[in-house]
């Protein structure tokens, strides 16, 4: 989930104020499923979903904006909008499209950029900061799914 939360980092920008979390150690003593639900200074609102169990890898990000929901399955690689646009008549409109994604595999290119900016002395695409960024949220992130469990365990005690 760290990726994921990088990205929606970079997407929105603003801080996040408010992380709510749930996690289950299914089949593991790890935590084998997780959704978090983030929000954001800007107002923008995002769920995420991990999951390492599922027959096939689980990582979406649904992000809700003012006018605009973005659906995006990283481990696919697809993202869908959904926008209410105005129309000529002055009704809105629901549009829906898919957006363009670039075709290297993600996680190469941020290590070859990586790799160029330490040979070349530059600026690395993903700095220091963001990745600071991320983990701190994947800390947040950890520690509301800890929560949830434990107000959960004593519920049932």
């Amino acid at each position: 989930m760290i990726h994921d939360l990088d990205l929606l980092l970079a997407m929105d920008g603003s801080e996040p104020v408010s992380v709510d979390a749930a996690g289950i150690d299914a089949l593991t003593d790890k935590i084998d499923i997780a959704n978090a639900r983030i929000r954001f200074a800007s107002g923008c609102v995002a769920n995420l979903t991990a999951s390492r169990i599922s027959p096939e890898p689980v990582r979406r990000i649904r992000v809700f904006q003012a006018r605009t929901y973005l659906s995006c399955d990283t481990g696919r690689r697809v993202v869908n909008r959904h926008r209410l646009v105005p129309g000529e008549d002055g009704n809105s409109r629901i549009v829906h499209d898919t957006l363009p994604i670039d075709e290297a595999e993600p996680l190469a290119a941020e290590l070859e950029t990586f790799v160029a900016a330490v040979q070349g002395g530059e600026r690395p695409a993903i700095d220091g900061r963001q990745g600071q960024r991320a983990l701190e949220l994947a800390h947040r992130v950890h520690e509301a799914i800890a929560a949830e469990r434990n107000a959960s365990a004593s519920h049932h005690s």
